[in-house]
């Protein structure tokens, strides 16, 4: 079901909500930024943002498995986005798999993104071999 077309909105409807979502973001209302975020990855399914985000939210508040699921679904739409390849690793460790989530963390410890590459490399360190 399409439904943008049923609710008759566009773009900048989805905007204004992803918009809202952020605001609740930075004040810190992870549940309501969640249900918004939600709502936006049923509106529009194929969105990489909202998904990472979502999966980024979930990492926050300690559900790894939902999180995931999102970064899992973002990561199909964006695979090279180095952000949400990082909250994945986070999650497989979290969720235990730590062979599946030090492999992901030592790809990314070589990034051009410094960034990226010194969360990945304390990850490693915080789950040694």
């Amino acid at each position: 079901m399409n439904w943008l077309e049923l609710l008759g909105w566009n773009d900048e409807q989805l905007e204004d909500l992803r918009f809202v979502a952020y605001s609740y973001i930075k004040q810190g209302l992870y549940d309501t930024a969640i249900t918004f975020f939600e709502a936006l990855s049923v509106l529009s399914p194929e969105n990489s943002y909202d998904l990472k985000t979502l999966g980024a939210l979930y990492l926050q508040k300690g559900n790894s498995l939902e999180a995931l699921n999102y970064l899992d679904r973002s990561l199909k739409i964006d695979p090279n986005d180095l952000q949400t390849q990082l909250n994945r690793a986070k999650a497989l460790l979290s969720l235990g798999y730590k062979k599946q989530g030090i492999s992901q963390a030592k790809k990314l410890q070589n990034s051009s993104n410094q960034d990226i590459a010194k969360q990945a490399s304390a990850l490693i360190l915080a789950f040694p071999s």
